[in-house]
């Protein structure tokens, strides 16, 4: 199974809503199907220019890896050789960043992901849990109790 148009455009307009009552910077909000093909994306006027690449990389990173960007960060920092390689791998697509989180359907099956930016990577992050449950969908941590077939992972080990 894979994300709907309708579930993608609830999660971006509920960060992008959020985003603004928080007063963040711009944001970039992708989703992403399984694949990492692109299901929807918005960028609020005056964001950066390369914030598609930066969103898309910080989701192609939570898909390939199966956990948050955020995590992929931290594994960057302790095995720079190791990540470095997967960057490398990817063609340079993954972006090692916190803000790239998967989306999980009811059931725990991952059906995307999501990649924000624009603001800090802890913010960024906070806003991509948003949207997720604003659209009824879960996140790792909802899932974290589902066991092994689900793979969910909350910390680097």
């Amino acid at each position: 199974m894979s994300i709907t148009l309708a579930q993608a455009e609830t999660i971006i307009d509920a960060i992008l809503k959020r985003g603004a009552e928080l007063n963040t910077r711009a944001l970039s909000v992708i989703i992403v199907e399984p694949g990492c093909k692109v299901k929807a994306f918005k960028k609020e006027d005056g964001a950066a220019m390369m914030r598609f690449e930066m969103a898309f990389g910080k989701a192609y990173a939570a898909l390939a890896l199966g956990r948050s960007s955020s995590l992929v960060r931290v594994r960057a920092d302790e095995k720079p050789g190791f990540v470095n390689y997967l960057i490398a791998a990817s063609d340079n697509q993954l972006f090692a960043e916190g803000g790239g989180m998967l989306i999980r359907d009811a059931s725990g099956e991952v059906i995307g992901a999501v990649g924000v930016t624009g603001d800090k990577e802890h913010t960024d992050e906070e806003l991509a849990a948003h949207g997720i449950r604003a659209a009824g969908l879960k996140t790792d941590s909802d899932c974290e109790g589902m066991g092994r077939n689900f793979s969910v992972r909350l910390t680097n080990v």
